[in-house]
């Protein structure tokens, strides 16, 4: 299916103008965060889906005549017609940790074309973006402890909770309870019960015994439909039943209630009957935050399940991402908005070190350490997405990261990178439009 009509109106009325007007010489644009107080650093996703798009991207005769419907003048309906993907795309690797101002990606190609993308391109990074640097920050705050993304219900849409699940697995390592992601992408999958399963039944003990019957290599039972503690109670006669059969009962899961003191209760009476081995995990409302507040303060929690806030990054469930022009025909260009001022001139992000030492330049600077780099070239693609390799890749960045940087309160000033002897000059000569 070409996917041309994926844009807003007003990307098309400028693209009339340019077709119209010959505007058709190539444009760099350049795609990146605003600095945003909450969030130091962002781990880069969705540069693979980007490609997927540019190399779908046209008008069919369907989205013609649509287009001809609204008003679209018949020279720039013949020119979108005739539209082909072409020019090139520089970008870092997908779970790259970038800061803000740095470019995730950076489009060079004709004017039009390069134009009608931006919406996509904003779209397709911004979401996994977003959730897989809300996974490791979350990955961060559990210490080394497993976490279970459970947000495929409350994400925004069906697809949008599939590829929530896979950022969440590449930006933290979680494994996930939604099936079709396990299935697509060979994430982990683990579930446990709900309550209306022990509502189901007469009593709380009779629908832990079946569920342990039904899934004794797996076995972790829900305790606080009723009575947290007394729940507990029940897991532990279960726990002694499956000992009998040569089994385990893995883990008690708290959803619910005050989690610290629960948890503290749980483990001493489990601890009391001869059951340090089974673990506890805590879910409910969960974030980063909270999961540092419990770790900090002692809980006994060995691992967490966290949903809606992470699908939808509840503390930030947007980031200030821009898509600007920054060269067109050879010339440099810069908006002088205050506030969205832009840097011209197509880019390169040099790390020669961590991320504090970052330098922002220009692409044609000879310096080592150069992180984008061209991924599409006129329909060729330089790779597809590795997960294994993206989700190491994040792993080894957050190991790298400064302490104050893994601090999860905001920033008064988020860091941004320093700018390089020549992006500077050229910054300082190039002038808003003149009369």
């Amino acid at each position: 299916m070409a996917r041309g009509l994926y844009t807003d109106l007003y990307e098309l009325r400028m693209v009339e103008s340019y077709i119209r007007r010959g505007m058709t010489e190539p444009a760099t644009f350049s795609l990146y965060i605003r600095p945003t107080p909450q969030r130091p650093w962002f781990v880069a996703l969705g540069v693979d889906r980007a490609l997927d798009f540019i190399d779908a991207f046209g008008y069919d005769t369907d989205d013609i005549a649509y287009l001809s419907s609204v008003g679209i003048h018949p020279d720039a309906l013949a020119g979108l017609a005739e539209l082909r993907p072409s020019g090139q795309v520089w970008a870092v690797p997908d779970g790259t940790l970038v800061l803000a101002d740095e470019p995730f990606l950076e489009v060079t190609a004709p004017l039009p074309f390069a134009q009608l993308i931006e919406t996509a391109m904003i779209n397709l990074i911004q979401y996994p973006t977003l959730v897989a640097t809300k996974a490791a920050r979350v990955a961060l705050a559990a210490q080394g402890r497993p976490v279970v993304d459970f947000g495929f219900r409350r994400a925004h849409g069906l697809e949008t909770g599939v590829e929530g699940s896979l950022a969440a697995h590449i930006g933290g390592g979680l494994s996930t309870s939604n099936v079709e992601a396990g299935r697509r992408y060979g994430i982990p999958t683990l579930g446990t019960m709900a309550h209306s399963f022990v509502q189901a039944h007469a009593n709380e003990i009779d629908a832990f015994r079946a569920f342990a019957e039904d899934h004794p290599s797996d076995t972790t039972l829900l305790v606080d439909t009723y009575d947290t503690l007394d729940g507990v109670r029940n897991a532990i006669v279960i726990a002694q039943e499956m000992r009998d059969r040569g089994q385990r009962l893995r883990a008690i899961r708290l959803d619910s209630g005050d989690l610290d003191v629960l948890a503290r209760s749980s483990r001493g009476l489990m601890d009391d009957a001869g059951f340090p081995e089974i673990e506890i995990l805590a879910s409910g409302g969960l974030d980063e935050f909270e999961i540092a507040r419990l770790l900090d303060v002692g809980a006994p929690i060995d691992a967490f399940g966290v949903g809606t806030d992470l699908v939808v990054s509840i503390d930030r469930p947007a980031v200030d991402i821009a898509y600007k022009l920054v060269a067109y025909d050879g010339r440099p260009v810069a908006k002088q908005s205050s506030g969205k001022a832009t840097l011209p001139g197509a880019k390169q992000v040099f790390r020669t070190a961590g991320p504090e030492n970052d330098v922002l330049g220009l692409r044609n600077e000879s310096e080592p350490g150069a992180l984008l780099e061209v991924v599409w070239r006129d329909g060729d693609r330089v790779r597809g997405l590795d997960i294994a390799a993206t989700r190491g890749r994040v792993e080894e960045a957050l190991l790298g990261l400064p302490d104050d940087w893994k601090r999860l309160s905001s920033f008064d000033v988020p860091p941004v990178p320093r700018l390089s002897e020549g992006l500077r000059a050229l910054s300082e000569r190039v002038s808003g439009p003149t009369a």
